[in-house]
């Protein structure tokens, strides 16, 4: 099947409101995971106040965005859709629970995101890490920036170029690997200012020039978290590798079957036919029978 085919089958259209809304949420959260670079020192009073801050901020966020994305189009089988691969990414995810950095909840995400479309891809991040959250115990102050942070991979996976075959195998599990280290950048932000002792040289330290900032954090992702990032890397690596293709094919029969948003059509009723197949004489209608 072609790619064009692909995008045609997209579940949840993206209006022109809906891709400002995503633009500006997008904005919003790179604010919200790069706190420590924007936020002048001080201004909280205390290193514990801006992810509470900014954690509650990109929930209300993903709300209003959800909120658009269903406004502006999503019919049943794309909500039906949705939903199971909601449960089937939670039901994924405590099998690797992060275990040397094995997660198994990406390549689900990545797949239908470049099947089902940008919009299904941001939507069922944010529903698969809620559920596995209620499930799992993992609820709070980290779990809307990891929601945030699976809706963008499953939205990014819908804006890849065209390829088929094993060349769009390779190009999504080269993606799934990419995403998995930024996913594990993104969230270490959140909480590496008050992680460390300040006395660190690799501890987030208020009032340092943007470069020297970011080159303690840097150190410290690579000191704390790449062999854990690597772990996911290779595990969206090898996933998508090994079940994409079958996935794709099943994701894309699945689509086709659904017809996500077909227009439609009504005929006008004709009239029945007698035995020399013409056009039999319209019943007539009267006063007593209407």
């Amino acid at each position: 099947m072609t790619t064009a085919t692909v995008r045609a089958a997209a579940a949840i259209r993206l209006g022109p409101r809906v891709a400002v809304v995503m633009t500006m949420a997008a904005f919003l959260g790179l604010v919200a995971f790069f706190w420590p670079f924007v936020v002048a020192p001080g201004t909280f009073g205390s290193n514990y106040a801006p992810p509470l801050i900014f954690g509650v901020l990109l929930l209300l966020v993903l709300c209003v965005v959800l909120s658009e994305i269903a406004e502006g189009g999503i019919d049943s089988k794309a909500l039906a859709m949705l939903g199971v691969l909601s449960a089937v990414n939670a039901a994924l995810r405590p099998l690797g629970a992060g275990t040397a950095g094995i997660e198994t909840v990406f390549f689900v995400l990545v797949l239908a995101g470049r099947v089902y479309g940008p919009g299904f891809g941001f939507t069922l991040g944010c529903t698969s890490l809620f559920a596995s959250a209620l499930i799992t115990g993992g609820v709070g102050p980290w779990m809307p920036y990891q929601m945030f942070g699976c809706a963008f991979v499953g939205m990014l996976a819908g804006f890849l170029p065209r390829a088929s075959g094993r060349r769009e195998v390779l190009l999504l599990a080269v993606y799934g690997s990419l995403s998995g280290y930024l996913f594990g950048f993104l969230l270490n932000l959140s909480f590496w200012p008050f992680s460390l002792d300040p006395g660190s040289s690799i501890a987030y330290l208020p009032g340092l020039p943007f470069t020297e900032q970011g080159q303690r954090y840097i150190a410290f992702d690579i000191a704390t978290s790449l062999g854990w990032d690597t772990g996911r890397a290779v595990t969206n690596f090898l996933c998508i590798t090994l079940a994409g293709p079958a996935v794709l094919t099943t994701f894309r029969r699945a689509a086709r079957r659904a017809r996500f948003r077909a227009p439609a059509r009504f005929a006008e009723p004709r009239p029945p036919r007698n035995g020399h197949g013409k056009p039999g004489p319209r019943p007539e209608i009267r006063e007593g029978d209407a």
